[in-house]
C-alpha cells in the first residue's frame, strides 16, 4: 500500500491541528512571559574588568601627571622672551588653536563683562542641540513678544525680528553671529530652552564643564554687565568651540553682511505694507523693511586670513573682540577686552589696531609643525615578562608643534629645520607598569629642544617565571 493511499481520519486531523495550535499558543505565551520578565527585571551591569579598571586608573593618572592632556591652554614648551606689543585694550591674549599654547598675554586674567562675545556660548549650545538631532537649521522659530526688536533694551544690536515674521533657526544664528542681534539671542533662548532662565542655566553648565571658573552669565545677549569672563577663559572657550564646530566659521562668522527681513520672512498680511519705514520714533511691532548690516567684526575682508569671530561692547566692558586668523596650516585665536573709544568709530579703530598688531606679530614669530611621529605606537621587545613585546605610546598628542621662526636659520621655510629624535630602548625587561615613561619623541631646531613628548607603556605586564626568563635571556642575545 502506498502512502498516498492512506486516508487520514477526520478526527485525527482535528486532533493534530488542535495539538499544533496549542503548541504555538504555548510557545507564544512562554516567549511573552520571558520578554515581560526581561523588560521589568532590574538591570545590573557587569563589574568593570581588571583591564578596564586599569585603563581608567591610567587615564586619571596621566591627566594628573601630564596636564597637557586635559588643559585647554598651556605655556609654550620652550622658553621665550615675552613680546612687547602696542596693545590699547586693557586685557589681551593670543593662542595657537592647534595646541592651546599661549603666545602672548596682557592682564589676561582680569574679569571683564564679555558683552556680545556671550553669543559665542549661545551658538555653542545651539550646535550641541543640532548635533543631538533635537533641532535643525531649517526649523521655523516662533517669535513671542519678548523676542521682538521693539522690546529689546535701548541701543541694542538687533537683527530686527518682528511680529509674525517667518524665520528659520539658521537665519537667527546668522543674525546673532553677524549683526550681534540681542533679539536673536532671546529667540534662541526661547526656542531651545523655553525661556531665558532655563537657557542661562544651560550656558553656565557648559562653561563649568570646561572648567571656566570666572565665566558666568545672567542673560544670553551680553547686554548685562553682570555677565563675566576673562580673556584667558574666552580664548580657551573659543578654542573648544572651533575644535568641535569648525563649520561655524564658514556658515556664520565669516559672512560679511546680512539683510533682514526679506520677502520670505514676511507674513502674508505684511507683504503689501511699505518696504520703507520710519524708525525715528521707535521700532514698530511689525518690521517689513529689509535692513542691510555689515558684520560687526571690522577685520573681515581687511586682515589676511581673518574668518571670525565675534565682537562685543557695553559701556562697562569697553570694545571686546574675539578674533581668529588662519594662514597656511596655522590658526591663531586672540581675545582683546576693554578696548578704548568714545564712540563706535574709535572702538572699531582700536579693534583693528590691536587685532592687526597681535596677528601680524604672531604669524611673523610662530608657525605650526604637524607632528608626524604622534598618533602611533612603538613596539619594543620585552624579555623575562608575561608578554614578548610592549607598546610605547605618546603621553599626550597635540595637533601640532608651535615652532619659533626666529630660532630657524631657514627663514623661507623654518619647518625644514625641525629635526625629530626618537628615544627608544632596544629592549625592555621584566615587569612593566602602565603609564611608566620609557622613551620620548624630541623635536629640535638646531641646538634648541622645542618639545619632548614622553613615550609611556601602554599596559602593565607581569614578570615571567624562572623557566621563561631563562629562555628569554638566551633569546635576547640575538637582539
Amino acid at each position: 500500500m502506498k502512502i498516498k493511499d492512506i486516508k487520514p481520519n477526520r478526527k485525527t486531523v482535528f486532533r493534530l491541528l488542535e495539538s499544533a495550535g496549542c503548541t504555538v499558543v504555548l510557545a507564544f505565551a512562554i516567549t511573552t512571559g520571558i520578554r515581560t520578565y526581561t523588560l521589568h527585571k532590574p538591570v545590573i551591569t557587569a563589574p568593570l574588568s581588571e583591564q578596564q579598571k586599569a585603563e581608567l586608573e591610567l587615564e586619571l593618572a596621566l591627566d594628573e601627571q601630564y596636564p597637557e592632556r586635559r588643559n585647554l591652554l598651556r605655556n609654550l614648551p620652550y622658553p621665550v622672551k615675552p613680546a612687547t606689543l602696542d596693545i590699547g585694550a586693557k586685557s589681551a591674549i593670543a593662542i595657537d588653536k592647534a595646541n592651546g599654547c599661549v603666545l602672548y598675554e596682557k592682564n589676561a586674567d582680569e574679569i571683564i563683562p564679555p558683552a556680545s562675545m556671550t553669543k559665542l556660548v549661545v551658538l555653542y549650545v545651539v550646535f550641541q542641540e543640532i548635533a543631538t538631532g533635537r533641532i535643525s537649521l531649517t526649523d521655523q522659530v516662533p517669535l513671542p513678544p519678548e523676542t521682538w526688536a521693539c522690546n529689546m533694551p535701548p541701543h541694542s544690536s538687533l537683527m530686527f525680528l518682528g511680529k509674525n515674521q517667518i524665520v528659520t533657526l539658521e537665519e537667527i544664528m546668522l543674525g546673532s553671529a553677524i549683526c550681534s542681534g540681542n533679539d536673536a539671542a532671546y529667540a534662541i533662548a526661547n526656542y531651545v530652552a523655553g525661556g531665558m532662565e532655563n537657557f542661562i542655566e544651560r550656558m553656565n553648565k557648559e562653561v563649568q564643564l570646561l572648567g571656566l571658573s570666572h565665566t558666568h552669565f545672567v542673560e544670553a545677549s551680553g547686554y548685562s554687565e553682570k555677565n563675566t569672563t576673562t580673556a584667558r577663559e574666552m580664548a580657551a572657550f573659543a578654542r573648544v568651540y572651533l575644535n568641535r564646530y569648525p563649520e561655524a566659521l564658514y556658515k556664520f562668522h565669516s559672512k560679511l553682511s546680512f539683510t533682514y527681513p526679506q520677502e520670505h520672512n514676511l507674513p502674508w498680511e505684511d507683504k503689501a505694507l511699505p518696504k520703507t519705514q520710519d524708525f525715528s520714533h521707535g521700532l514698530p511691532e511689525r518690521i517689513t523693511m529689509p535692513i542691510y548690516q555689515k558684520n560687526t567684526n571690522p577685520l573681515l575682508g581687511i586682515l589676511e586670513g581673518c574668518d571670525g569671530l565675534k565682537t562685543g561692547y557695553i559701556e562697562e566692558s569697553g570694545y571686546n573682540l574675539a578674533l581668529t586668523v588662519k594662514r597656511d596650516n596655522t590658526r591663531i585665536i586672540s581675545i582683546t577686552m576693554g578696548g578704548q573709544g568714545n564712540n563706535t568709530a574709535e572702538g572699531q579703530a582700536g579693534r583693528i589696531h590691536d587685532g592687526t598688531e597681535i596677528m601680524e606679530w604672531a604669524f611673523a614669530t610662530f608657525k605650526d609643525y604637524k607632528n608626524p611621529m604622534l598618533f602611533r605606537k612603538y613596539s619594543i621587545p620585552l624579555i623575562c615578562s608575561s608578554a614578548q613585546r610592549i607598546n610605547l605610546i605618546p603621553a599626550y598628542e597635540p595637533e601640532a608643534l608651535t615652532v619659533p621662526i626666529v630660532a630657524s636659520k631657514n627663514k623661507e621655510n623654518p619647518l625644514e629645520d625641525v629635526k625629530i629624535n626618537l628615544v627608544l630602548p632596544e629592549k625592555m625587561k621584566g615587569k612593566t607598569v602602565a603609564g611608566e615613561k620609557c622613551g620620548a619623541i624630541e623635536y629640535w631646531m638646531g641646538e634648541h629642544l622645542l618639545e619632548s613628548i614622553p613615550l609611556i607603556c601602554e599596559k602593565s605586564e607581569k614578570k615571567a617565571n624562572f623557566w621563561v626568563s631563562a629562555a628569554d635571556m638566551l633569546a635576547s642575545l640575538t637582539l
